[in-house]
This record gives structure tokens, sequence and C-alpha cells, in this order.
């Protein structure tokens, strides 16, 4: 790249017709984001990866080695943005991610790698974030806060703190704080989260937060006075107003698992607030989801589904977001000295991408990569992650009670709700048999077990869990499990359970279905536990015998292994399971499984 005094000069004199454009793209109808009109006829010059004019005629502007690309009256969109994402729960590399939603008009992400962070601490965040700014579209990293999520609560493989939160922040393409998980520590005045929040602001980057629980009072406004500024949290209309009237910006997810935009954008189709404080992200977007259904184009459809105007849904994922973090001088709008990302479509409404443009270099048409990724290599450490301190065996799956055989007991039950990441507190009697509590499919009662797998100490706590709908014997393991990711087994078998979790380890992690004592689903992801080097349609295929193999155990719910893997996640409401015990996180406290 030329220097910034070079690129300047440059722009300048291709604009002006005195140098000749790299690019060309003439005849397009120009979705202007930062007007809010969709202009006809409009041609775009672009010169060292950057548009030099935008405007009626661009002829001037076309030499002898100037490349010419004829729109035919297709909509030219500013590349797609999604403004918080988590590339581990995609099951693959950055660079396997970007190879997946590159084609389908995703020009730049914010990634938060808190996954490998809870695993490797700051040497994996520095992974990501090195392969990240490679890519040939734009990666910016978010340093991840809360390693762990909530201290005392969990154990995760490594920990962060202000001390890495700062040297972090002096990293090249790292754009802000990762979200704030532990609000209540924020709330009452953690000092280990405040000074991690201090030492980004002090940078002048971007808080992210996390604000899970449905109470808009004091927490809430202790959490927001803290300086976060924005949240994908939020599941009700009344949680979006909250968030954007306290000055924040509200983050709409649409993943594979979390549908929160349908409730929240009312808060613009009906209560008319003003759509440039709304975002919209996927969060955890699946292999299979990205693969078959898309990214941030399969989010814009959707919104649009809901009742918004196309170019509001556009604005909430290319100039919102790059205003959120400071980079609208950047890209985020189609517009003279911006990065060239350009999206070419036919239809804003039934949004799929003909051809995209990322920093002014055709990478992607009709679905196809036309350049060449990067290529990646991994250390050995990163694929040595799952330690068990001996193989597993069924009696290691046993709810023990001291109460007596046929007595009935009261059960505290971790509530699975379909496409939400909150989960209900259930209380139920339960019978004893042999000095134990066992599963009961008539219930829709499992157990669920949480295996530690980092430091090899043989713990395992073991659970009970309803909303899965399992039949028969069998058992789902997942080293994949927010945030500490330690490793999860549910089931309605011991012997089931075992063969999983051993199965796993045997494999350096991933997700594996057990039906009967026979592996029936899985997908290897060795990489912290959680990421393949394959490609994205490789992963989706064999994590399509995962979400088969739910369905074989009698599962019926919308992609399940994201609620599994969300089931020691001790910062979201109501119950989870950790490597301590089971969490009440209402109160931030432990319960107990069985109340003897």
């Amino acid at each position: 790249m030329p220097s910034p005094t070079r690129l300047t000069r440059n722009l300048v004199e291709t604009a002006m017709g005195r140098m000749p454009a790299d690019l060309v793209i003439r005849k397009g109808k120009w979705v202007c984001v930062q007007s809010g009109e969709i202009i006809p006829d409009t041609d775009i010059a672009i010169k060292d990866g950057r548009v030099a004019y935008v405007g009626p005629d661009a002829k001037h502007t076309i030499g002898k080695g100037t490349k010419v690309i004829d729109a035919k009256g297709r909509y030219l969109v500013p590349g797609l943005l999604d403004g918080h994402m988590h590339v581990e729960s995609g099951m693959v590399t950055v660079t396997e991610f970007v190879r997946a939603v590159g084609p389908r008009g995703t020009t730049g992400m914010f990634i938060d790698p808190h996954e490998i962070a809870n695993v490797f601490g700051l040497r994996g965040v520095k992974l990501m974030a090195d392969e990240a700014v490679k890519q040939p579209i734009h990666v910016w990293v978010q340093m991840p806060s809360c390693v762990p999520s909530a201290p005392g609560l969990e154990t995760p493989g490594a920990s962060i703190g202000p001390v890495e939160v700062a040297e972090a922040m002096t990293w090249p393409n790292i754009i802000g704080l990762g979200e704030m998980m532990n609000y209540p520590g924020v709330a009452l005045g953690d000092k280990k989260m405040l000074d991690e929040i201090v030492a980004a602001q002090e940078a002048g980057k971007v808080i992210a937060g996390h604000y899970p629980s449905p109470d808009l009072g004091l927490p809430f406004h202790g959490y927001v006075a803290a300086g976060i500024e924005d949240d994908h949290e939020g599941t009700r209309v009344e949680d979006a107003v909250a968030r954007v009237r306290q000055g924040m910006k509200a983050m709409l997810r649409y993943g594979s698992a979390w549908h929160d935009v349908a409730a929240q954008v009312k808060a613009i189709t009906e209560k008319e607030l003003d759509s440039r404080r709304f975002l919209l992200c996927t969060d955890d977007s699946h292999a299979q989801t990205i693969t078959h259904e898309g990214h941030m184009d399969r989010v814009l459809r959707h919104a649009i589904k809901q009742g918004l105007e196309p170019i509001t849904a556009i604005q909430m994922c290319t100039i919102n977001t790059a205003e959120h973090f400071g980079l609208t001088r950047e890209l985020g709008m189609i517009a003279p000295g911006r990065w060239a990302d350009v999206v070419l479509v036919e239809d804003l409404k039934d949004f799929h991408a003909d051809l995209v443009i990322a920093r002014g270099q055709v990478i992607a048409e009709k679905g196809k990569w036309v350049v060449e990724l990067p290529p990646a290599k991994y250390p050995k450490w990163v694929k040595q992650s799952v330690k068990l301190k001996r193989p597993l065996r069924a009696e290691d799956f046993i709810l023990k009670t001291g109460a007596d055989d046929g007595s009935r007991v009261t059960a505290h039950i971790i509530g699975v709700i379909e496409n939400q990441a909150p989960t209900r507190h259930l209380t139920e009697r339960v019978t004893v048999n042999d000095g134990e509590v066992h599963t009961d499919v008539k219930r829709d009662l499992a157990k669920i077990a949480l295996v530690e797998r980092h430091r090899a100490t043989g713990s395992v706590t073991v659970g009970l869990v309803s909303g899965f709908g399992f039949k028969g014997k069998c058992a789902i393991g997942s080293t994949v499990a927010h945030d500490s990711h330690q490793m999860i087994v549910v089931g309605t078998d011991e012997e089931c359970m075992a063969i999983a979790a051993n199965e796993l380890a045997k494999a350096g992690g991933g997700q594996v279905v057990v039906k009967d004592g026979k592996v029936i689903g899985q997908v290897e992801l060795q990489i912290a536990g959680l990421m393949s080097t394959e490609r994205a349609e490789v992963v989706a295929k064999k994590a399509a015998t995962v979400l088969d193999g739910f369905k074989a155990c009698g599962c019926k719910l919308n992609n399940p292994n994201m609620q599994l893997s969300l089931l020691g996640l001790v910062v979201i409401p109501e119950l989870r399971i950790s490597d301590k015990g089971l969490v009440d996180v209402t109160q931030f406290d432990f319960v107990s499984v069985i109340e003897e």
C-alpha cells in the first residue's frame, strides 16, 4: 500500500481524472446509507483499495489498465459488518470462517475470542488476532474481558486480568474490550472488572456489554454507568428501549439459536425510536448455518421480514456499526476515502450477494472465491487441550443422595428454553432408588455432567436437565461449553455418557453423540477443543451428524447443540452447571442438585 501522503494524492488525482482508477463499477443503484437514499445510474472509481469517486459518470477515471465492471442496474451496497460475534461458535478457524462468509457479503467482523481465551488465555487471543490481521476482509478483535466469566463460580483453563487487557490494547487490530459478562461484578464495583474497563477507556477503545438480566432497575443503571457502550443480550422490546435511552447501542442478534430481532425491532417499527442507535449482529453462528443459510445476509433478510425498510436494515449492519466503533473514516459506507467494500445484489429484500469487493479487489462472485486466502499454521500446544485424569466410567455419572430408597426429594433442574440463551430454574419431586436419582425419559429428565478437562483434576459434577426430550439410552458430549469450555455431557444412560466423554478425549475435542452404546454422530475440533482447520462445509457435514444424532435421541429443538454449549455459562440466568457445582445465576451462588 502507498504511504498516507501518496494515497491521499492518488485519490485526488483519480477523482479528478488525472490518474486512472484500478477498478470502476458502472451503472449501479447506490445504496447511500449516509443519506438514506438509493441513487440510480451511479459509478464507483477505486484506487489503491479505496473509493476515489462515486457519482453519475466515472468515464474520466478509466484508463488502459482500469478494470471495468458493469453493474447492470444492480444495487451497490456497502460491505456488511457483524458488530459482535465469536468465530469459535462456527467451529472453524478465522480463515475458514472468512472463507465461508465473505462470498455472502460480509466484509467486516468484530470478533470476541473469549472462547479460546478461556482455554489458553492471552496466547490464544494473540493466535487468533495474528490470523485475523492477514485476512482479505476486515477482522477486528475485541479483547476478552471476563476470563473466568464469573470468578469463584467456575474454573477455566486460563485467566485474564487488567494487565493482560492493557497489553492487548497496544496490539494493532484490537478494537475494544470484549463483552463484560460479569454484570453483577460491575454493578457492585468489582475492582478487577472496573480496572479492565478503565484500561480500555484509557486506550480509547469501545467497551462491549453483556447484560442478560431482565432487571432494568439499579443494577442495570450501575452497569451502564461504568461506560458499557453496547449490549446484545436483550430479548424484549423493553430491553432495546432501555439500552438506547441510556446511551448504549442495542445490538439485535440473530444467530443459529438466538432469535432476538423480532421482539426488539418493534422499538423501531412500532415505538419509532431512531434506528441509528441499533445494530444487527449474529453473536453465535454454527458452521451449518453459515454454510447453508448465510451470515449477515441471513440476518438482513430476517430483519427486513420483521418490518424494517431495507435501507434501514442495511444501515444497521454498515454505517451504524462503523460509527459505533469509530471507523466511519474507513468503512461502513460507499464514499470517497473509505475502503472499497462493495456488494452487488439484485434484490435488497431478498439479499443474496452476486459479487463482493473487499478492500478494492473482487474477492467472490456468485458465491465462489476468486482470490486465495492466506495459509495458516498452528502450534502443537493448541491441539492438546483435552486432559482427563483417567478414562471415565459409568459410575462417574451417578447422582448420589443420602435419602432413603423410595423417598421423594426435591431436585433443582436446568430447564432448556428453545432459541434463547436463558434457562429456567425448575424444581421437581423425584424418587430415590438404590441411593441415587435416576433419569426419567417419560418426564423429560436427563442427566448433565461437567467434566474438568483443562488440568486433569478428575472432577465430575453431575446434575439434572430438562427440555431436550431424549428417548432411549443416549448421551451427547461437547468440549464447546461456554465460557469455561470444560467438557459437558448430557444423557439418559451413564454408560453412554462415559463412552461420549472418552471419545471426546480421544478425538482432542468436539461434539459426539452416543446411542445404545455406539457413536452415531461426531465432529472433531482439535484446536482448543473448539475449532477445526477443515473448511466450513466439511465441518457442517460432520456437525450435521451431531444434529441428526440429537434427533435420533428424540430431541426436536432447533440447534440443540447451541443450547447444550451454553449450559455451563454461569453468567446467564437462571440455572447453570460448573466444575464447582450447580449455580443459581439470579443469586450468583451455588444450589444443591438434590435437597436432602
